[in-house]
């Protein structure tokens, strides 16, 4: 008890301001001059509502918010703003992004099959850009093909996107402007079915995977360049990602999302999945299978689900091996082995007297760098218990999925609670308007 009290004495005496440096919209940092009729993020109104109405079980995208809405008669209303972004993807390496609504990729949407949206997006980037609805069976108007099916969206201006939605499943938004969606411009679109799908899941959560050339002392990403050196979850890169917290004996839904220049083997240890769905909705059972690596093509979306019986701290990563590393680019000059851990961090496991002396090393774990343990400056709940060093191996597309006991499970729920009790009054939305 002794060490969880001082474990959130300590995270919560500095959440606030680490929390309230992580992602800085364009409006906040004055980056987007010019544009007329704009206002700042926290200043809008009738925006929070409460997304999970009706919604029996809605999805958890760990580091990305939702997006809320508010209802003008039976229409559901979202804002999306396309707008610069300042993105911290690791403590030390903050990112000049685009996305939306301060974030990259931008924030969850969620309807219920059958839904009428009604989508208002504003382009605060300095040039032209229009919205794509992945994979919707929408009238052609509401495509979101610039030059096709309407006009691209001008640098301040507007255009508005209704429709009624009758599919299910797994589904994105993205710009239709091929390098924007280099810059980071995508978001989870997911439609929950009328019906419960069957077996039920006690979480459902959702990972968005996206990847950034950017050269050392950049900050923003060559989106014509093909060797990627920052590889993300939902925008963020190991050992920054939050780890999926379920509980011991429950069925897991996990929503993986591709839209970048690679497909991703995406490898889940200690389980056995089955894929339900793609990103044209929920298959068959007659296709489902055994499988624990789930390759994530560009553009697709693969659903998994499995029972999370065999309890631990385990990894799920991409399983290209340039794709579980951080600020990887090509060096001049021998590389050398970092002795001291800074942050905080737990020395790694010593290497033999004359490793200098053998062809290739270093390699993994002894890099300088972002390869380092820097557990304390990791500190939250949903990484409460792993063990000492845990972050000295955790780089690019990397998390955990913590299977645990009830009593551990409900212990860093606890604590999450108490986190979210914490937060600044200014970080919490506004629930006026919502269903009343």
């Amino acid at each position: 008890m002794s060490s969880r009290r001082g474990f959130l004495q300590t995270f919560l005496a500095g959440a606030g301001l680490f929390a309230s440096t992580e992602v800085f919209s364009a409006q906040e940092m004055n980056v987007s001059p010019g544009m007329q009729g704009t206002q700042p993020k926290r200043n809008r109104k009738n925006e929070a509502s409460d997304h999970a109405h009706g919604i029996p079980l809605p999805v958890q995208t760990p580091d990305i918010p939702d997006l809320p809405f508010r209802m003008d008669g039976n229409v559901k209303e979202f804002h999306l703003i396309a707008e610069p972004v300042k993105q911290q993807i690791v403590p030390g390496q903050v990112v000049d992004l685009w996305g939306y609504n301060g974030s990259a990729p931008g924030p969850t949407i969620q309807i219920t099959q059958g839904d009428r949206v009604r989508i208002i997006v504003d382009n605060h980037l300095p040039e032209p850009t229009a919205m794509h609805w992945h994979g919707f069976e929408v009238p052609y108007d509401m495509d979101g093909s610039p030059g096709a099916s309407q006009d691209p969206i001008a640098p301040g201006g507007r255009f508005v996107y209704e429709f009624t939605l009758n599919q299910q499943g797994t589904y994105f938004y993205h710009s239709h402007m091929a390098m924007q969606e280099m810059m980071g411009m995508i978001g989870a679109f997911i439609m929950h079915p009328r019906e419960t799908y069957k077996p039920r899941v006690a979480k459902d959560f959702v990972v968005v995977m996206q990847e950034y050339a950017i050269l050392p002392n950049n900050t923003v990403p060559n989106s014509m360049s093909m060797e990627f050196n920052w590889l993300t979850f939902n925008g963020k890169s190991g050992p920054a990602t939050t780890p999926l917290i379920v509980r011991q004996g429950d069925r897991i839904r996990i929503r993986l999302i591709n839209l970048g220049m690679d497909h991703h083997p995406i490898h889940l240890h200690g389980h056995q999945f089955v894929i339900t769905g793609t990103e044209a909705g929920r298959q068959p059972a007659s296709n489902w299978g055994p499988q624990n690596t789930a390759l994530v093509g560009v553009a697709q979306a693969r659903d998994l689900e499995f029972e999370a019986n065999n309890p631990g701290d385990w990894m799920m990563h991409c399983h290209m091996p340039h794709h579980m590393m951080n600020h990887m680019s090509s060096n001049v000059g021998p590389l050398s082995r970092g002795l001291e851990m800074p942050h905080g961090g737990v020395a790694m496991p010593d290497v033999s007297k004359n490793a200098n002396s053998v062809p290739g090393f270093p390699q993994d774990a002894l890099m300088e760098g972002p390869m380092m343990a820097m557990d304390k400056m990791m500190e939250k709940p949903e990484n409460y218990g792993l063990r000492p060093g845990w972050s000295g191996f955790m780089a690019g597309m990397m998390t955990f999925v913590r299977v645990l006991p009830p009593g551990k499970y409900d212990e860093i729920m606890e604590l999450r609670e108490k986190q979210r009790d914490k937060r600044p009054a200014s970080d919490m939305p506004e629930m006026k308007d919502s269903h009343e």
